[in-house]
C-alpha cells in the first residue's frame, strides 16, 4: 500500500503547501544556510513554488534557481503562480540521476526526506552529485513529526501512535528523519557541518485558520490512507475525526514539532569517495 506514492497527495495539496509556507521562516532558514546573491541553487521537492520564489528573491540580481518536483501538477501550479526572473521549474524524480541539470552552488531540500524513509540516504547521496566542490547542501526536516501534543484523550493518543506506525511501515513515511540529517552529511564527506534546532509548529491558544486547514488536511488525507482500523472508536474514522476537531480547536491544546536544519559545504575526501559510487 502506498509504497511509491506521495503520502499527502490530494486535490487540495497544492493549496495546503502554498498556504502553510511561511515566507519569513524560509528567508531566515535560507540566510542561516548560506544562500547569497548570485548563486545557482536547486530547490528539490519545490512543491507549488512559493519557497522557490522566496529563495529567488535572495539571489538577485544575478542568481538563479531551479525548482524540482516529481509532480507535474505542482510544477504546472508553480509555473503559473510563482515564475519570475532567474526561476526555472522541472518535473523530475530526485531518486534518479539529476546530472543533466548541471552543477549548483547550493542545494536546498526542505520537507522532502520525511516522505522517503527507505531511500532518504540514497537521495542525499544522489543530490550530492550535482553540487559543486565547496558548494553547500542544506537539509531541513522535522523530528517527532505530528507526534508531540499535550492534552490528547487517551484513545485518541493510542490511535495517533498506531496511525504513525502504519504510515511508517506502509507509506514510506519517516516521522524521525530530522535526527538523521547530520549523519547523512557526515557520512558523505561534508565538512564544517552546522546544525540548528527550532520549532516548526508551536500551537497554543486560539487556533489560526492556517493551522486549522493544514492539520485538518493531515488528518483527512494521511489518517485515511494509513489503513488503520480505528478500533478504539465505535463510529470508526468519523468518530476519530470528530474527536480530533474537538481537541485541536480547544485553546488549552499544546502542540509543537521540532525542526532540524543541517548545512555543510562539500569537499571530496578520497576516504569517502566510495560512498558516491553505485
Amino acid at each position: 500500500m502506498l509504497q511509491n506514492a506521495y503520502l499527502m497527495e490530494s486535490d487540495q495539496e497544492n493549496l495546503r503547501l502554498d498556504i502553510k509556507t511561511n515566507v519569513a521562516a524560509v528567508k531566515s532558514q535560507a540566510l542561516w544556510a548560506g544562500i547569497t546573491p548570485g548563486m545557482r541553487i536547486a530547490d528539490l521537492g519545490c512543491g507549488p513554488g512559493k519557497t522557490t520564489f522566496t529563495l529567488s528573491q535572495i539571489l538577485q540580481p544575478q542568481g538563479s534557481v531551479v525548482g524540482v518536483d516529481n509532480s507535474e501538477n505542482r510544477i504546472s501550479y508553480a509555473t503559473r503562480r510563482y515564475s519570475g526572473k532567474g526561476i526555472n521549474y522541472v518535473c523530475r524524480d530526485i531518486r534518479h540521476s539529476l546530472l543533466d541539470l548541471g552543477l549548483f552552488d547550493f542545494i536546498w531540500a526542505r520537507f522532502v526526506l520525511e516522505y522517503n524513509r527507505r531511500e532518504c540516504f540514497d537521495i542525499v547521496k544522489n543530490i550530492t552529485t550535482i553540487l559543486k566542490p565547496g558548494g553547500i547542501l542544506c537539509l531541513i526536516d522535522l523530528d517527532y513529526n505530528c507526534l508531540t501534543h499535550y492534552g490528547l484523550p487517551p484513545r485518541f493518543e493510542r490511535a495517533f501512535l498506531e496511525i504513525s506506525k502504519e504510515l511508517t511501515n506502509n507509506a514510506n513515511f519517516d516521522p524521525y528523519v530530522g535526527r538523521k540529517l547530520y549523519s547523512f552529511l557526515y557520512d558523505l564527506g561534508y565538512a564544517d557541518i552546522a546544525v540548528r534546532l527550532t520549532a516548526h509548529h508551536l500551537i497554543y491558544g486560539k487556533l489560526t485558520d492556517t493551522d486549522e486547514f493544514n492539520w485538518t488536511q493531515k488528518i483527512e488525507v494521511a489518517a485515511k490512507k494509513a489503513g488503520y482500523g480505528f478500533d478504539e472508536y465505535p463510529g470508526g474514522y468519523e468518530e476519530f475525526y470528530e474527536e480530533f476537531k474537538r481537541f485541536f480547536s480547544d485553546p488549552r491544546r499544546f502542540t509543537y514539532t521540532p525542526l532540524i536544519e543541517c548545512r555543510g559545504p562539500y569537499h571530496v575526501l578520497k576516504s569517502r569517495l566510495i560512498l558516491l559510487c553505485p
